[in-house]
């Protein structure tokens, strides 16, 4: 199962660090991979959740252990252009990722090829075999699901 650490928190949410690249490479040095929100503006790849806050070169978005939330559909058409795994999605039960996984609401249907996104949310009820799970308590994942 894939470990996917939610905009670079490992051991809880972070406001403060989130999405920014050294948070993110920490993940990385870790062993995780890592969901990152992407947008693109005026030519130009910025990471942030609610807002572009650090500019960005495409080849740091270059690493198969991203999982790029695109937060505009310009950075979702640049994305796949340019071999990125990425998704697009607001509040949908599911959506397809650029490599076929389904990215799952909380709290939603799951099946072996989902991610399941955030399961704290939902009292860890995870009721498939699922090819990964996103959170902010990567670290501890495996004393939650067992």
């Amino acid at each position: 199962m894939i470990k996917i650490s939610h905009r670079g928190n490992i051991s809880g949410p972070n406001e403060r660090h989130e999405n920014s690249p050294p948070y993110i490479i920490e993940a990385l040095e870790e062993g995780y991979d890592v969901e990152v929100d992407v947008w693109l503006l005026d030519g130009e790849l910025f990471l942030g959740h609610d807002i572009p806050e650090y500019n960005i070169h495409l080849n740091f978005l270059k690493n198969n252990k991203f999982w790029c939330h695109c937060k505009n559909i310009d950075a979702l058409k640049f994305l796949l252009y340019n071999d990125v795994r990425c998704f697009y999605h607001d509040k949908d039960e599911a959506t397809l990722t650029s490599d076929g996984y389904i990215w799952t609401y909380p709290g939603k249907k799951l099946t072996n090829k989902s991610i399941c996104v955030m399961p704290e949310w939902n009292d860890w009820k995870i009721e498939a075999n699922v090819h990964g799970i996103c959170t902010d308590y990567v670290q501890k994942i495996e004393e939650y699901i067992k």
